[in-house]
């Protein structure tokens, strides 16, 4: 009996150890079911491989790392989740959506309605253009001409047509920027005014960062395929929201035209938006559209509808069975259907985990839902906070300890005797 006893202590010793380790090294959110479907997801890490070789690296360079992966996904629980993540009781989302990823968020409140694979990592293409914006609107005046030059106009990809020599200011390149899907050459005289193309995509990338965008890597600043390219729906969300509180952004990607004046030997120009929402979908608010061979398709739809704005994007989409603005019409109209109390799948936040609050967030700061341990049902918290399953399983081999000392000496007593 005595070592009967002996045994059941060491191994409830084990035991209690045992659930030590797994509380110290299991994040206090995951449940195992969770740990599970975030296993089956795919590209958690990276994109797809690309489809031609454009994202070689220049001799001399190497590919950079994939970006490491947070341990909870920013935004809340669920939407580290495959699939369709949608509130409890909430129809199916309509079959023509075929995007690998989409997401539907509430522009105000920053509420996530639905969404499907949220943070898996894709190539944006040209929508990334909304942060290529936002480093833009901090720091340059809207105001300041800009003299194009034959670098500019000589850009690899689509361009709005801008003439070598022309002078334009900032507000219009920023109009050729967000209208028009590639429009490399304003993108190029854009980066020029921010300190060459180095430099601004180091302030975009530090902005990802500051803003909770921890799936992106701009390695263009016009969305054109680069070594390391990456972002989801949900950092997409997070760029938009942020660029929508500026005046300017918000005024340039509702409008349906811009007209570029006569300057130098260019003759006066229009282009036109290529987001066709703002001309087919009532209450459209503005947008952005993005194609490259490796991304696919790329939107960007905002609308607002009684008293509500909602932001959709879909990345990796496929014009088929319906066009892609289609398909994000489809996604506004369902998240518009939804009750504006429904209870949300996550949240855009309002800075990276552990960060301090981004520049030009000055809506209501909203916390990082995880934070907040009692987002997950499975994972409520303890007296002691997230430290209460390590604290509780350390009294617990404290109390198994003492009873093997008790046994000893009950032990050593009956010898004795």
């Amino acid at each position: 009996m005595r070592l009967t006893a002996h045994r059941l202590a060491a191994a409830l010793v084990v035991s209690v150890c045992a659930a030590s380790t797994a509380a110290v090294l299991s994040p206090a959110w995951a449940s195992p079911a969770q740990v599970q479907q975030q296993s089956s997801c795919g590209n958690q890490n990276v994109p797809p491989p690309p489809v031609d070789s454009s994202e070689q690296p220049q001799a001399g360079k190497t590919a950079p790392a994939p970006l490491p992966v947070p341990e909870r996904p920013v935004g809340g629980p669920r939407l580290g989740e495959c699939d369709n993540v949608l509130p409890e009781k909430a129809p199916s989302v309509p079959s023509q959506v075929n995007a690998a990823s989409w997401i539907i968020a509430d522009l105000d409140t920053g509420a996530v309605l639905a969404a499907n694979d949220a943070h898996a990592r894709h190539r944006p293409a040209s929508v990334i253009t909304v942060l290529t914006a936002l480093a833009a609107v901090q720091e340059l005046d809207m105001n300041a001409t800009v003299t194009v030059t034959k670098e500019d106009t000589e850009q690899d990809g689509d361009k709005i047509g801008l003439g070598a020599g022309g002078k334009y200011t900032v507000k219009q390149l920023l109009r050729g920027m967000l209208l028009v899907d590639s429009a490399v050459d304003a993108v190029s005289a854009l980066t020029r005014q921010l300190g060459g193309t180095d430099a601004t995509l180091g302030k975009m990338n530090a902005l990802a960062g500051q803003i909770g965008a921890l799936d992106t890597r701009a390695a263009t600043a016009s969305g054109q395929d680069g070594p390391g390219m990456s972002s989801s729906v949900y950092d997409i969300a997070l760029m938009v929201r942020t660029a929508m509180r500026n005046d300017n952004f918000a005024e340039i990607t509702r409008a349906r035209s811009a007209n570029f004046p006569m300057t130098g030997s260019k003759s006066a120009f229009t282009v036109t938006n290529d987001n066709k929402l703002l001309t087919n979908y009532s209450g459209a608010i503005g947008g952005k559209t993005g194609f490259t061979a490796n991304a696919g398709n790329a939107v960007v739809g905002m609308a607002s509808k009684a008293g509500r704005r909602l932001v959709t994007v879909l990345l990796r989409a496929e014009a088929r069975p319906v066009a892609t603005w289609q398909q994000a019409a489809k996604l506004l109209d369902y998240g518009f259907a939804l009750k504006a109390d429904v209870k949300p799948v996550g949240q855009l936040v309002e800075r990276a985990p552990g960060a301090n609050a981004a520049p030009e967030t000055t809506a209501q700061a909203v916390r990082d839902p995880n934070d907040e341990v009692a987002m997950d049902p499975s994972a409520a918290p303890t007296a002691f906070g997230n430290f209460g399953g390590p604290l509780t399983a350390t009294a617990g081999v404290l109390l198994v300890a003492g009873l093997l000392i008790y046994l000893r000496k009950k032990q050593s007593r009956r010898s004795r005797a």
